[in-house]
């Protein structure tokens, strides 16, 4: 359930980040910030929702999920495809989540 928790909670974050983008950036309306600013607040709740025994090892897991999120909505969203450094560096980010995430603990 992690997993999925993560793909949706990036998809809020970067949905939300994009309306901001789209309004300073692209020269959208303001109003772009409505929903980006509940897309950010969707994600934020998100987060909460990952079985973890702390939030900062939550929130560095999810690091690796959030890059690679982005490269996907910068190929699907932007129409660029990410090259092969951008996808050496999203396999690396998301060994070292799993490794955050699954490594053992000691007590």
């Amino acid at each position: 359930m992690t997993g999925l928790i993560y793909v949706l909670a990036a998809g809020a974050e970067i949905a939300g980040c994009f309306a901001f983008w789209a309004w300073l950036r692209l020269d959208r309306s303001p109003l772009w910030a409505v929903p980006g600013t509940l897309s950010l607040i969707l994600f934020a709740w998100l987060l909460t929702r990952v079985e973890a025994d702390a939030a900062g090892r939550a929130y560095a897991a999810y690091g690796g999920v959030y890059i690679a999120a982005s490269l996907m909505w910068l190929w699907l969203v932007e129409q660029r495809a990410p090259d092969r450094w951008d996808l050496i560096g999203a396999g690396l980010c998301l060994i070292g989540a799993a490794v955050i995430l699954l490594g053992p603990r000691g007590g």
